[in-house]
């Protein structure tokens, strides 16, 4: 079959290579830089049986509006792996809460397996690191092949869907935004992905037809997560519970395990992660870091509620805002501004382009952090931003 790739640049080269090894006549066309594979205008002057795009290409690209036949690379990644993905394979999206749900799984699934996420991907039970990916959709299949080749399960972290490969998909929030050029919602694209999973879980408070709920399964009272399904029951404390950040996260792998028939009781054990609300004390000065791919104003405001109630003292440095401009969502000046409000710092340290906002700007979040250590000695800091780590 003769196929266009559309975007080298979010795993589309991976998935260019891997259709190629497949016996397929691939050509691969860079729509956002013009660096890689042929230019768009040759690609336009050859007939293709198949074109592969990302959900994020604005639907109006003349490549993919005059494609006889189109798929995306979450599909694509489908095709791939069929007769040749891992077991158990549990593909995991969202808007906030992925990386978090994804590792306290890995945490309580029995045997081998592979987790890839946006921390890294690892070999268990050991947590060997195998090196760090994207979550592009291209990005499972190396992961899914590792997990293949060990004999052991997959947890796979995806953004803006699931290929629906895996044998249960889960969604992990239920928030929106418009994205591919302002003409897509992001819950309904990862809605669709869902439905060509052969089973899904979705969050507390969300509702997906023929989806299970995270909240039938395992419900949360304070510290303690109490979990039923069919012969697997019982219950398991931990403290981050009573986080925000933690508590559906924790409460959706508890569900997702029992669906692959794991108790989730080893979540007990489960801890925080680094940028997802970790704590440390540097000379005096308490640290609370939640500055991740998901950081927002909720979780910001979480963070510095988190650190008073450890005691956290004056001066409170808040560094916040967005490193890099991958990340989908991002974080607007609006949410910035409302996080400040809530948390009234004493200090705030701006990463990224915030004009209207006041703050010491930083053009990192080392810098941010650098920044904080000289106004913070002896007090608190609060880490809340948007980066990839």
């Amino acid at each position: 079959m003769k196929i266009l790739v559309l975007d080298t640049i979010h795993g589309g080269a991976v998935l260019a290579e891997a259709l190629a090894v497949a016996g397929h006549e691939v050509d691969a066309v860079d729509v956002y830089r013009g660096i890689e594979g042929i230019p768009a205008e040759e690609a336009a002057r050859r007939r293709y049986d198949l074109v592969v795009a990302p959900v994020h290409l604005d639907p109006a690209h003349p490549l993919l509006r005059a494609a006889p036949r189109a798929v995306t690379h979450h599909e694509a990644v489908a095709m791939l792996l069929a007769g040749k993905r891992p077991s158990p394979f549990v593909e995991i999206t969202g808007t906030r809460g992925k990386t978090t749900t994804a590792t306290a799984l890995a945490h309580v699934l029995p045997g081998p397996g592979v987790l890839h996420t946006s921390m890294g991907t690892f070999v268990y039970p050991e947590r060997r690191p195998l090196g760090k990916r994207s979550i592009t959709p291209a990005s499972t299949l190396a992961a899914a092949a590792e997990a293949k080749k060990i004999g052991g399960w997959c947890v796979a972290e995806e953004s803006l869907g699931v290929s629906g490969a895996g044998d249960l998909a889960v969604l992990t929030s239920g928030d929106d935004y418009l994205f591919a050029a302002g003409t897509k919602h992001a819950l309904a694209e990862k809605v669709r992905s869902l439905a060509m999973a052969p089973q899904a879980l979705v969050p507390p408070g969300v509702s997906v037809p023929s989806a299970r709920n995270a909240g039938e399964i395992a419900a949360v009272e304070g510290t303690v997560c109490t979990y039923r399904y069919g012969d697997i029951e019982g219950s398991f404390e931990n403290p981050l519970l009573a986080l925000r950040g933690y508590r559906t996260p924790l409460q959706i792998a508890a569900a997702a395990a029992c669906l692959l028939d794991a108790d989730p009781a080893g979540l007990a054990s489960f801890r925080p992660l680094p940028g997802r609300m970790a704590v440390s004390w540097k000379g005096g000065t308490l640290v609370v870091d939640v500055a991740s791919s998901g950081a927002c104003r909720e979780v910001a405001v979480d963070a510095a509620a988190y650190a008073r109630s450890l005691g956290g003292r004056a001066p409170f440095v808040l560094v916040i805002g967005t490193e890099g401009q991958t990340i989908c969502e991002g974080f607007p000046e609006k949410e910035v501004a409302a996080a400040i409000r809530a948390i009234s710092p004493d200090e705030v340290v701006l990463v990224g382009d915030y004009p209207d906002l006041a703050g010491t700007p930083a053009l990192n979040l080392d810098e941010g952090y650098a920044i904080a250590e000289t106004r913070a000695d002896g007090g608190t800091i609060i880490l809340a931003v948007k980066t990839w780590r």
